[in-house]
């Protein structure tokens, strides 16, 4: 087959989108199928991108937080299939109008909900209530990364309407890159972090769009907490970094709090080997959680979020705890059971990593996708 694949964000633009779309494409391209990255030109770096696949990089128009406006979808023609990576403000409404001036069907993979606050909050809704009836209802099937978040999504009113079309395509990890016999000495050792010392991550985008991540609610946390033997890396960039590193001072723990800036997805193994838990404190919403299943891998234990989607990665009291949303004090309480308990540590983690190869693994989801594909151009017309 001949495979397009649409997203906003793609490496080394690091989003959870963008790794998913990755993998995706460089499973289905060692499967045998070509496979075409359609994306926004964003600066390339020292990035390489895999000779399996081709991507191109198209010029933004403009851009809206992580949407930008590519004109060129539009000539994205010659293709037995699109894959459409959701939500993609402009590029899911091109996408749309080439499939229906074309007929090359298209199938989308909606990763998550829009969730703004002030202004753009009243636009995501207006948004939301508009276009998602177009766009889903144009694809031949809709895959969702966990049922459980498309019960509770915002878009759960067409869901229902398409439920004999929805598959649970859940996000997957490397589990040869990431694996817990890596050694974190090193990491600590640049931080002046001593073995004995006990350090707390987050990744993930530090940015606007991201704010229901609730970076300055683990910060809070740390404060309470009152360990000066505790140290945090925060792994990621954005517009909210300054911000972030302003309220770190303002709380008195900025010498305990360790901004990396953006971690390249190679190296963030390393990083993961150099902590004791894992925290994603989201609030609002958070469909999956891609960096839990990467600490598993690591064998790490993680604190989430008790939200649609979250809860069906965290099994509460096995290989993670899960926390009421938004709430500090219960976010204090878990982070020192994990805190205190080296054995109890080492034990979820072995858990977490045995779940993550029973079903978070790429090679067992690839072959799905293309059963996905096969069953949508069988049901085309000739």
């Amino acid at each position: 087959m001949r495979i397009a694949h649409v997203t906003a964000t793609f490496p080394p633009h690091y989003t959870g989108t963008g790794i998913v779309c990755y993998y995706n494409a460089l499973g289905l391209a060692r499967l045998g199928h070509e496979v075409v990255i359609f994306t926004a030109d964003y600066p390339l770096g020292d990035h390489t991108d895999p000779e399996e696949i081709t991507v191109h990089r198209l010029p933004a128009v403009f851009r809206i937080g992580n949407a930008p406006l590519l004109l060129g979808l539009l000539e994205l023609k010659g293709f037995d299939i699109i894959h459409l990576h959701h939500p993609f403000i402009f590029g899911a409404e091109l996408i749309w109008a080439v499939s229906q001036a074309r007929k090359i069907p298209y199938v989308i993979t909606h990763h998550n909900d829009l969730i703004g606050y002030g202004l753009r909050r009243h636009l995501f809704n207006a948004y939301s209530v508009l276009s998602p009836w177009l766009v889903l209802g144009g694809a031949r099937k809709l895959a969702v990364v966990s049922q459980d978040h498309a019960t509770f999504s915002h878009l759960a009113p067409i869901f229902r309407e398409r439920w004999n079309d929805l598959v649970e395509i859940p996000n997957c990890v490397d589990t040869d890159l990431f694996q817990p016999k890596l050694n974190g000495t090193g990491m600590r050792q640049r931080y002046g972090i001593s073995d004995d010392d006990l350090v707390v991550l987050f990744v993930g985008p530090l940015d606007q769009a991201h704010h229901y991540r609730r970076v300055d609610l683990l910060l809070e946390a740390v404060r309470m907490v009152q360990e000066p033997d505790l140290h945090v890396f925060v792994a990621g960039d954005g517009d909210r970094a300054a911000w972030y590193r302003s309220l770190t001072e303002e709380l008195g723990i900025d010498s305990q709090v360790h901004f990396l800036g953006k971690v390249p997805h190679q190296d963030l193994p390393k990083v993961y080997a150099a902590v004791d838990i894992v925290v994603l404190p989201s609030q609002l919403q958070e469909s999956f959680g891609l960096v839990l299943i990467e600490a598993m891998a690591c064998g790490k234990p993680v604190i989430a979020s008790d939200l649609p989607g979250v809860r069906s990665v965290v099994s509460d009291g096995e290989d993670g705890l899960l926390v009421r949303p938004g709430d500090v004090n219960d976010l204090v309480e878990k982070m020192q059971i994990l805190l205190g308990d080296a054995h109890h540590r080492h034990e979820m983690g072995t858990r977490g990593r045995k779940k993550v190869e029973e079903k978070y693994v790429w090679s067992k989801i690839t072959p799905r996708l293309v059963q996905i594909y096969k069953d949508v151009l069988a049901d085309e017309p000739r």
